[in-house]
């Protein structure tokens, strides 16, 4: 949901476009809501790191696709390791 809000920014043209911004808020709303409910569940730590980092990666790769924005070697490189990295938060994660 927060991937379907962030992408949403561009076409809500500063939130001045009525239907990707209310489509953008409600997705960002639902975000919040999954993302408190997984938080009861996991330790934040683990959470937030694969939220965020598979958020940065989504958005990166949709934004390729959608907006035709560029991702040279390096960029690509930057992925492979937070994609490396949330895997091995996830693997060693400790449960409460």
């Amino acid at each position: 949901m927060e991937v379907i809000g962030t992408m949403l920014l561009p076409a809500s043209q500063n939130f001045s476009k009525p239907i990707p911004t209310f489509v953008l808020m409600i997705a960002y709303a639902f975000s919040f809501y999954f993302l408190a409910i997984v938080s009861q569940k996991l330790p934040l730590s683990v959470v937030y790191a694969s939220w965020s980092g598979i958020g940065i990666f989504s958005i990166a790769i949709l934004s390729y696709f959608f907006y035709k924005q560029s991702l040279n070697w390096q960029t690509i490189i930057g992925l492979f390791f937070i994609v490396l990295g949330v895997t091995i938060v996830n693997i060693y994660k400790t449960s409460q």
